[in-house]
């Protein structure tokens, strides 16, 4: 009557551990995010298993399914498309119902893509947040990065090929063109490239090339730090305030002097604000 949470490649096959082998072979069931794609890779292993699907899509419901099984005194993985389940993937509710019934949970730790990257980004990571994909809307993706504008930890995002372009527009905008970022993708692949730029350089690196722009891309943001303009909620209020009664352009010059900031900055921050 055991869960295992089992990692397995993001991209390279062989960094599969020996552990994980080991566990997706003696257990009596595996539950994987898309059973077409991890097929692919038991095959690869050698591995035949009986497959379950569980996705996100039908993780609340099917979690139950997954509980009595293991009462009954089951044991099963829980595998993702790639990498550590949990970590953007489904999962979470089926471990909080294991953990409410008292069913054991044993990690079978392997890769996952934001720590791979942090670990050659070269930007701090003693500490730092993972905030996984934004949102796909640009207004709630600006947003979410006004809550991070004085983030002191090194951030991580996952992004897609097809936002890509949007989320580093939104981030120049409010976090300044010279803020340093490092892009780092299709790892552990065949094309992994990872590359470190303020990320007013790296939209114009990427645009020099639409194929750079393909993949799958872990983006590691330095976090903010007292040489930075400090953009302080009281700030963001008084250019908002501003804003009702002037143009932006005033708004952000008067925001700016009584700050000590840089007006450009202000000024980007509030055209977000006016979307």
């Amino acid at each position: 009557m055991t869960l295992y949470i089992v990692a397995t490649p993001i991209g390279n096959l062989d960094d599969i551990t020996l552990r994980a082998i080991d566990v997706l072979k003696r257990v009596d069931l595996i539950a994987a995010e898309d059973t077409r794609h991890s097929g692919l890779l038991l095959q690869h292993l050698g591995i035949k298993a009986k497959l379950f699907a569980l996705h996100d899509h039908n993780e609340q419901e099917k979690s139950q399914i997954l509980i009595d099984k293991l009462k009954a005194g089951l044991s099963i993985a829980l595998i993702s498309d790639a990498g550590t389940p949990l970590i953007n993937d489904p999962g979470y509710h089926l471990v909080k119902a294991c953990r409410d019934n008292q069913i054991k949970v044993v990690p079978i730790p392997g890769a996952c893509a934001a720590i791979t990257a942090l670990s050659v980004a070269g930007l701090p990571s003693d500490k730092f947040c993972y905030e996984g994909f934004l949102p796909a809307k640009s207004k709630a993706r600006q947003d979410s990065l006004l809550t991070l504008i004085n983030e002191t930890r090194t951030m991580i995002f996952y992004e897609s090929t097809h936002r890509l372009m949007d989320t580093l527009n939104d981030m120049q905008a409010i976090f300044g063109v010279d803020k340093p970022i490092v892009l780092a993708k299709e790892l552990t692949k065949t094309w992994e490239t990872i590359v470190s730029y303020r990320v007013g350089e790296l939209i114009e690196w990427l645009n020099e090339d639409v194929c750079r722009q393909k993949g799958e891309f872990v983006l590691i943001v330095e976090g903010h730090s007292k040489n930075d303009n400090e953009i302080t909620p009281n700030v963001i209020n008084t250019l908002k305030l501003l804003q009702k009664e002037l143009p932006l352009k005033k708004a952000a010059a008067i925001t700016a002097e009584i700050y000590g900031l840089k007006k450009n900055q202000l000024y980007q921050v509030g055209l977000t604000l006016e979307k």
